[in-house]
């Protein structure tokens, strides 16, 4: 545990920063956030951030264009910081620097993460990795253009303060971060409401051809890879969906699968109070947080939910 960035940056000549595949807001937000941080206030440190390429959404955030989408095999860093990054396998780009680099942290919030770097702070209390990254830097060295970039990962993750994630100290933050001009309003309408038209499409075709389950409390909806095809969308134009099947009346838990590849899919959950989703995924490989989890899942889209289900219904009926 760090009390401060700045522990760790001492004598260090060149820092990575990297994030998780498919980048989230939270990601990109702390990614970018810190990028940021280190170039405005260590401008002699060689620093680069490796993400996946982001949704057009965030091309607000200063110098997201710098952001690297491929890696050298024989690059070497001082220092690898992972932010937003619950396993190695969710490492995106950047995933073998973690072989060669000197020194790694790891910075995350999620209950799943038992540490993958030499040096771990971890905080699953915490609404987002962007609000434990803040408490690491230096408040007055924060910039108003590093502020957009935390206050973007933490309206995305906390579902602009509607998720249970949201604390007092979540609260706290974004107000010091508003305090340094950030256009919340702006940021919040364009990054993380609005929506294509081809969105919309998706979207509400995947409610209307939604299933309910388990006495209509837990709601299903599938996208396959021909519907993408037919739509010409990619995976980044899904998000959102599984978080408005959850708004449906009387749901405790909504399960949203898309295809990857033929009879793999991605794993979607989110839950009231009632369900654990973390527990869930980590049966299946994955993790995440207690209300908020996924995972990769093998065969026919119907066995995947008959194994979903048979660990959710166990959870709302109370018999483990």
């Amino acid at each position: 545990m760090m009390n401060k960035l700045a522990e760790v940056l001492d004598q260090v000549q060149s820092v990575a920063i990297a994030g998780h595949v498919n980048p989230d807001g939270d990601c990109v937000g702390s990614c970018m956030g810190l990028y940021l941080y280190l170039k405005e206030n260590y401008p002699d440190m060689q620093t680069d951030v490796y993400l996946e390429k982001t949704r057009d959404v965030f091309a607000y955030i200063k110098d997201i264009q710098e952001a690297r989408t491929e890696c050298e095999a024989d690059a070497v860093y001082d220092l690898l910081v992972i932010l937003d990054v619950s396993s190695t396998e969710r490492i995106g780009v950047a995933a073998g620097l973690l072989e060669h680099v000197k020194n790694s942290v790891c910075i995350d919030h999620h209950v799943t993460n038992g540490g993958i770097c030499e040096m771990n702070h971890i905080f699953p209390e915490a609404s987002s990795s962007s609000e434990v990254l803040y408490h690491l830097l230096e408040d007055d060295k924060i910039s108003k253009d590093c502020a957009e970039a935390l206050y973007t990962g933490i309206i995305h993750d906390t579902g602009v303060f509607e998720y249970s994630c949201t604390s007092p100290d979540t609260m706290r933050t974004a107000a010091k971060l508003m305090e340094k001009g950030v256009p919340f309003t702006e940021i919040i309408e364009s990054s993380f409401k609005e929506k294509t038209y081809i969105q919309n499409q998706i979207m509400g075709r995947t409610l209307t051809e939604s299933i309910m389950l388990l006495d209509s409390r837990c709601i299903v909806g599938i996208v396959r890879q021909k519907e993408l095809d037919f739509y010409g969308i990619e995976v980044k134009d899904l998000d959102g969906i599984v978080n408005q099947l959850r708004n449906t009346k009387g749901v405790d838990v909504a399960v949203f699968l898309y295809e990857l590849s033929p009879q793999t899919f991605k794993v979607s959950m989110r839950s009231s109070k009632n369900v654990d989703v973390s527990r869930i995924a980590a049966v299946f490989g994955g993790g995440g947080h207690v209300r908020a989890a996924g995972c990769t899942m093998q065969g026919q889209p119907f066995d995947v939910i008959n194994s979903l289900t048979l660990y959710i219904e166990k959870q709302l009926t109370g018999v483990e």
